[in-house]
């Protein structure tokens, strides 16, 4: 066991160690993921799902991870500059607003869980399996931000 508490980095444990330290857990995430894209929800509105909880949850690993993956799938330039202010910008579709309003209150987990409100903008938008893998997804992304900020995974490069 080393005796640095951090990597130079500034990593307690960087994301390869994790994978070779826990590789099941990192094994069932990534198969959870896996069944939310083969789900049929839109890549881009996973993505930006992604973005907006670890920006809440203070994960530059993961951030910049689906900020990369998001620029992969050509999602557009101002929606990645706005997803931390969704709210006051037109750029997002009623779709992507239910959507990012459903991982805010997930992500934040007011007591009691998501509001009525918030479930029936959701519902307006998105059919029964498509709200579940859409729960999922948003589980999965805060799971994936508490082990990655936690841990204090150096995130990757832009291009990575």
């Amino acid at each position: 066991m080393s005796s640095s508490v951090t990597s130079p980095s500034g990593a307690w444990m960087d994301y390869a160690d994790f994978n070779r330290t826990a590789p099941e857990v990192s094994t069932a995430l990534r198969a959870l993921a896996m069944a939310v894209e083969k789900s049929g929800l839109e890549k881009d509105l996973t993505e930006l799902l992604k973005i907006r909880a670890s920006q809440m949850n203070g994960c530059a690993f993961c951030t910049q991870f689906h900020l990369n993956a998001a620029r992969k799938l050509q999602v557009p330039a101002d929606k990645l500059d706005l997803v931390a202010v969704w709210q006051d910008s037109p750029v997002f579709s009623p779709r992507e607003r239910a959507a990012l309003e459903w991982t805010e209150q997930l992500t934040e987990m007011p007591r009691g869980g998501a509001t009525r409100d918030a479930y029936a903008a959701l519902q307006d938008q998105f059919g029964s399996s498509e709200i579940a893998f859409l729960t999922a997804a948003i589980a999965n992304i805060n799971a994936w931000n508490r082990i990655a900020a936690g841990l204090r995974f150096t995130p990757p490069r832009r291009d990575a």
